[in-house]
């Protein structure tokens, strides 16, 4: 394979993957609101002559590339989160700018700019004849991930495959482009979404002691919840931090792994309440938790953990602990409902799809992670890592044990952040590292499962 080939033609595509990137942003696309960027995605497939073009009944937009039975898969989700004050932006979040380095524009990182490396990285692969025999090259521009991540997925594998078996059949390993910091990743912790509600009686406000405050129990659990999350786990402790799960005394079987990912979080991040009035005793109020999972934590464990906070037991019948469960309709006004629910995973480093990876790197870059001169202080970490926050992985790997490995433009950084940026270099890096991975993938290789930790390996009973 001639790497100084691939390199030459991504860099000749940077002008368009800039302008389509710059296009992209400038269409605003939050969860269920994806239509525009869907359509000019399409459009952008159909240019470059791919072989196949389809929106989905959800609406992901996927491209086709070759015609093999089986499929290495290239997943970028193209919804954003909103801009949050626009005060905190120094430039219109949509139009942006440009300068030598860098591109400004809600999207930029996470995540339209992997899809603009996607869909050029592959039609690099069809421009150089680097499709093996028998392949085909799904790059899917995925809806509502912002939402709920994975549940774009969960959709194409049940609607779009015969079944999960042959979903696991056809498709060999899928490469997520969110954005690593030049790194190639192999998992990343889970998370679920929570619900307390606290039960109450109200009463006119000049006599509180005739009703049944809500929210002052719901106090209480705050405090118990933060203490779950900034708690030691030593043994005078009532409340056991979560950092406990990095222990072998709690986690004998999956501590190591753990520690790989790093330690489950859990913090508030919704509050809500009813009351007759603003003169009256609130008589319910309820809190959403963000629950980050590392290996060896399970939904089960995450809920009971929760009903047994000492402010919970108090109130007994009082509280109800939950998850959430996901049914809000795509663009498209397709509903599919599922659990909000992200399990953990992780590959083990010397699965064959991540050694592709790690080959394509070592041919083109190198060693060592590259970017930017602007990028590079986010970047003294090792090459093969993993993700903070949580991707699409969740479903396709999490849920359905299909091998997935990440590689993409931008900065984790950047996700959800004022003035957001991306690297005009990493859209060059990452379409020519896509490029040269399926000739690099070695199927005989695979060694049975390329799963290192899985939660759905655990106790779930996964719909």
């Amino acid at each position: 394979m001639d790497y100084a080939k691939i390199k030459k033609a991504a860099e000749g595509y940077q002008k368009d993957m800039v302008r389509f990137l710059r296009n992209m942003i400038s269409l605003p696309s939050e969860s269920c609101e994806e239509k525009a960027v869907i359509q000019c995605i399409r459009d952008e497939m159909v240019r470059l002559g791919y072989d196949k073009v389809e929106i989905d009944g959800l609406g992901n937009v996927i491209g086709w590339m070759g015609t093999g039975d089986r499929i290495i898969a290239i997943d970028s989700h193209v919804d954003t989160v909103g801009v949050g004050n626009r005060a905190n932006w120094t430039h219109d979040p949509y139009q942006g700018y440009e300068d030598e380095e860098v591109i400004y524009g809600r999207g930029g990182s996470d995540q339209e700019g992997g899809m603009a490396s996607a869909v050029y990285g592959t039609r690099i692969m069809k421009d150089l004849g680097l499709i093996p025999e028998g392949y085909r090259i799904m790059v899917v521009g995925s809806v509502q991930e912002e939402d709920c991540d994975g549940m774009c997925w969960q959709y194409i594998i049940h609607r779009d495959f015969p079944s999960q078996e042959e979903a696991r059949k056809q498709i060999e390993f899928v490469i997520s482009t969110e954005p690593t910091d030049g790194g190639i990743y192999r998992g990343h912790r889970g998370r679920m979404e929570i619900r307390v509600e606290a039960k109450g009686v109200s009463c006119h406000g000049s006599a509180p002691e005739r009703g049944d405050n809500a929210i002052y129990k719901m106090a209480e659990i705050l405090q118990d919840v933060r203490a779950l999350n900034e708690n030691d786990d030593g043994e005078e402790r009532e409340i056991k931090g979560l950092v406990k799960m990095l222990s072998p005394k709690y986690n004998p079987q999956h501590y190591e792994d753990a520690r790989f990912l790093g330690r489950g979080t859990c913090t508030t991040s919704q509050i809500f309440f009813t009351s007759p009035s603003r003169c009256a005793v609130a008589d319910s109020c309820a809190i959403s938790i963000d629950r980050r999972m590392t290996a060896g934590e399970t939904w089960d464990s995450c809920l009971q953990e929760i009903r047994e906070l000492p402010s919970v037991k108090k109130y007994g019948k009082e509280i109800e602990v939950s998850m959430y469960m996901y049914d809000r309709p795509s663009w498209t006004g397709e509903v599919y409902s599922t659990e909000s629910y992200f399990p953990t995973w992780i590959n083990r480093e010397d699965a064959a799809h991540v050694q592709a990876l790690v080959d394509a790197h070592l041919a083109l870059f190198g060693d060592k992670r590259v970017g930017s001169p602007g990028a590079m202080p986010l970047r003294d970490r090792p090459l093969i890592d993993k993700w903070t926050f949580s991707t699409n992985c969740v479903a396709i790997q999490g849920r359905y044990g299909i091998p997935c490995v990440g590689f993409g433009p931008g900065a984790e950084s950047q996700a959800h952040a004022p003035n957001e940026i991306t690297w005009k270099q990493d859209l060059v890096t990452c379409a020519a590292l896509y490029a040269a991975v399926p000739s690099l993938y070695r199927s005989k290789g695979k060694t049975g499962d390329a799963t290192q930790f899985r939660a759905s390996l655990t106790d779930n009973d996964i719909k």
